[in-house]
């Protein structure tokens, strides 16, 4: 009873990893330096603008898993953050793209640009500097 008892809940554990999101990896132009995680969550939080931040829209689930990972916020707070700098002038949203392919697109042709994508998505045409697991 004991080994059917582990053996179901092996195969629950492996079904559960199977469905996972894919980890979110931060991206950047080849030739462009890298980042702390501290400086992507100040970028992406409008602390600072010496970089291009580039956005997912709000339906593709990397974006919630990227801001809970690199900066501990959920959507609502995100939101929130940049209707107050958007209210005193202090700072722009990143400018959000449709989809992971323009992101990657946009990156890859700007070395001040930074954005996210699912790691599954990521070519030889971006530099990884960043994977949020």
């Amino acid at each position: 009873m004991k080994k059917i008892l582990s053996m179901i809940a092996i195969s629950q554990l492996l079904m559960a990893t199977a469905y996972a999101d894919p980890p979110v990896a931060v991206i950047v132009n080849p030739a462009a330096a890298g980042l702390t995680k501290d400086q992507v969550s100040d970028l992406f939080l409008g602390k600072i603008t010496i970089y291009k931040p580039l956005d997912l829209p709000a339906s593709a689930p990397a974006k919630a898993e990227f801001y809970q990972k690199v900066a501990g916020h959920d959507l609502s707070q995100v939101k929130a953050t940049w209707a107050r700098l958007l209210f005193t002038g202090k700072a722009q949203p990143p400018k959000e793209l449709p989809d992971a392919a323009a992101v990657k697109k946009a990156v890859a042709a700007d070395p001040k640009a930074v954005g996210y994508i699912n790691k599954s998505d990521v070519d030889s045409t971006v530099k990884v500097i960043l994977t949020l697991e």
